[in-house]
């Protein structure tokens, strides 16, 4: 198969050793090229213990090798050594830009298999003049893609989300009849494309008990309820509002396959106490697959070797899976 393209993240994160260590893990079957710097990766090698791990610069994805254990990398950037390790540096936000768009000129050009991203810094990227409150954003503008959306996945359930990085006060404006039944088909189309013939869809409400029919709001009857009809019209097989405090137990327990949340912190809270080395984040909508851990650049641990690669090996094997299906 073609490789797989990991970008490296924020270079002074858990990126660049998440990312040796994901190369050094013999459970890893798939092949990867690292989109990053390669002097960093030797100097978070050499930090980290993985030091005679062999570390070889290629001049394009065609010179991969795939040999075993050793990390090639298309080397973007020709960082400092001073560069501190959990640090927020407008350097690393620029860096970790130009690693996140080489990754999608590849992907779009059809020379790797998926994208998998290692974790951005929101704050470094603003120091570096680029007001991208994270990946999925930047994905969609450098692919010019309208509907997107982010699904998060591991082993016992799916969420996707209605609205993104923002806050709480501007995602309710922003949910919409239309971007409530987009999140929907974005939704069922990827679950159909990862081979499930006929998805079931859960939809959250908005409000505590699904609004209890328009005794605490009326965004489920305004908004949440004409999508989901819309959406069955189609026949897509939607439903809800349900309430959100047992929509996700409810489909971990196996009577839907995803949920949609209304925003952030509905959705992600539910997939990341069930653990974050298992989770996936998937940008659902883009004209290649893409996957990403479902942690941050942990600037606490960066530099210190105790970082796990677990969620980035996660990454990677659902990326495999969604190229395949395709």
């Amino acid at each position: 198969m073609r490789p797989v393209a990991v970008s490296m993240g924020d270079p002074t994160g858990i990126g660049p050793e998440i990312a040796l260590k994901l190369i050094a893990d013999p459970r890893r079957d798939a092949p990867v090229v690292v989109i990053g710097d390669a002097g960093r990766l030797r100097q978070a090698a050499a930090t980290i213990g993985l030091g005679t791990l062999p570390i070889t610069t290629i001049p394009s994805i065609d010179s991969a090798t795939a040999t075993p254990g050793v990390l090639e990398v298309l080397s973007e950037t020709e960082l400092p050594v001073d560069l501190e390790w959990g640090h927020v540096d407008s350097r690393a936000g620029r860096a970790a830009f130009q690693y996140v768009a080489k990754g999608i000129e590849l992907a779009r050009a059809g020379q790797i298999s998926a994208l998998v991203t290692a974790p951005i810094n929101k704050e470094a990227l603003r120091l570096a003049g680029l007001p991208y409150p994270g990946h999925t954003e930047i994905l969609a503008e450098l692919t010019g893609t309208g509907e997107y959306a982010m699904m998060l996945v591991n082993d016992e359930l799916r969420v996707a989300l209605v609205t993104l990085h923002e806050s709480l006060s501007s995602a309710l404006t922003r949910i919409t009849v239309d971007a409530e039944h987009t999140t929907i088909r974005l939704a069922h189309d990827a679950l159909r494309r990862a081979g499930i013939p006929r998805p079931r869809i859960a939809v959250a409400g908005l409000n505590p008990h699904a609004g209890e029919n328009g005794l605490m709001g009326r965004e489920e009857l305004d908004i949440i309820a004409p999508a989901v009809q819309a959406a069955r019209a189609e026949g897509i097989d939607v439903s809800g509002p349900w309430p959100p405090d047992t929509v996700f137990m409810r489909t971990r327990a196996g009577e839907f396959d995803l949920v949609v949340a209304q925003y952030h912190d509905q959705g992600l809270i539910p997939i990341k106490y069930l653990g974050l080395e298992h989770g996936v984040n998937v940008t659902i909508g883009l004209p290649f697959v893409r996957t990403s851990v479902d942690h941050g650049t942990a600037f606490d641990i960066a530099g210190k070797g105790i970082a796990d690669h677990s969620s980035l090996l996660a990454a990677l094997r659902h990326a495999v899976a969604l190229a395949d299906a395709r």
